[in-house]
């Protein structure tokens, strides 16, 4: 089978020819249709791989057909599951014709979504899932300041908080994507190429504070997020776009107002853990796509051949929401 394969250091790609995998007993092979590319795998020292490893399977989602099954994956894994179902899931090494993916981490794809729009799903929605519902505890009527909105994670952030009747606040450095985002629904936009918006979202909250802050950016952002944060609320880390992971905190400031902080990586979680978010993700957020509350925003669609092109493109940074590779009709 064909597939591509990352340095980590050196963000190359390779296109090789590889045996196609075999599932492990809890694991599942599918005929990958579409796949989605995510920023973290290329940011040196993020991607699966790590800083100073050597060329390792690329991608991270996938969405595709069902074409061999573990012994032991059926009973393991988060929906029912056979041969032939459409599925979609974290997928290491989803830049690929065939790909496997554990089974606890299988979602079924609805019939009325495209394998593009799939593709989106198991990686940004489910993360999103992770800091806005299952972390963040967001309520209706409440309200929830996103940096670095436009980003995939920040555009699915957004939608999950809105379907759930929160109020979202969003910053960009980009008047351009926040416009963007406005057209897509964003309630409040804030230009901000800094820790600058703490005043701002301020006005916009009665002087309360947000009850749910989610850092796309890293730590320049940090110490004002937790400023813009009203009484009990939450602050979630997922992002490292400034490379910048120290940041200083005011503790008084997180005593007193009884605040939380929490991150959402998946690197030390196990498999139950996982399946935990998925199996609430199934049942709390997909009746949404299949409604059409939410929907992918997809800004470009590559062949599988181009994968390098969408590189480029991923690490221009002037896409809103996904970039997508077609891997088979």
């Amino acid at each position: 089978m064909n597939a591509w394969m990352l340095d980590p250091v050196a963000q190359t790609l390779k296109r090789v020819e590889k045996t196609m995998p075999e599932p492990g007993p809890q694991q599942v092979l599918v005929k990958v249709k579409a796949a989605s590319l995510n920023r973290g795998e290329f940011l040196v020292g993020m991607g699966i791989g790590g800083a100073g490893s050597a060329s390792k399977p690329s991608g991270m989602e996938a969405a595709g057909e069902v074409v061999a099954l573990g012994a032991q994956a059926a009973q393991h894994a988060s929906c029912p599951i056979a041969l032939g179902d459409r599925v979609m899931g974290r997928a290491p090494g989803g830049f690929a014709e065939y790909a496997l993916i554990d089974a606890q981490d299988v979602l079924a794809v609805p019939s009325s979504m495209s394998w593009i729009d799939a593709a989106c799903v198991p990686i940004a929605y489910l993360v999103a899932y992770d800091m806005v519902v299952a972390g963040g505890e967001l309520q209706n009527g409440q309200s929830c300041l996103i940096t670095g909105a436009s980003s995939g994670v920040g555009v699915a952030s957004m939608q999950i908080a809105q379907a759930i009747g929160a109020r979202v606040i969003g910053t960009s450095s980009s008047q351009q994507k926040l416009d963007r985002l406005k057209s897509l629904g964003l309630d409040d936009a804030l230009l901000s190429r800094g820790p600058d918006f703490v005043q701002a979202v301020l006005e916009r909250s009665a002087g309360k504070g947000v009850q749910l802050a989610i850092n796309n950016v890293g730590g320049t952002v940090f110490e004002a997020c937790l400023q813009a944060l009203a009484y009990q609320g939450r602050l979630a880390l997922v992002g490292f776009v400034d490379g910048v992971k120290q940041a200083s905190i005011d503790l008084d400031r997180v005593h007193a107002q009884r605040l939380k902080i929490f991150g959402v990586s998946n690197k030390l979680r196990h498999a139950d853990q996982r399946a935990e978010t998925v199996r609430g993700f199934a049942k709390d957020m997909l009746p949404f796509f299949v409604s059409g509350k939410l929907k992918p925003v997809i800004e470009q669609v590559f062949d599988f051949d181009d994968l390098p092109k969408a590189q480029q493109a991923m690490q221009t940074n002037a896409h809103l929401g996904k970039l997508v590779l077609k891997v088979a009709s």
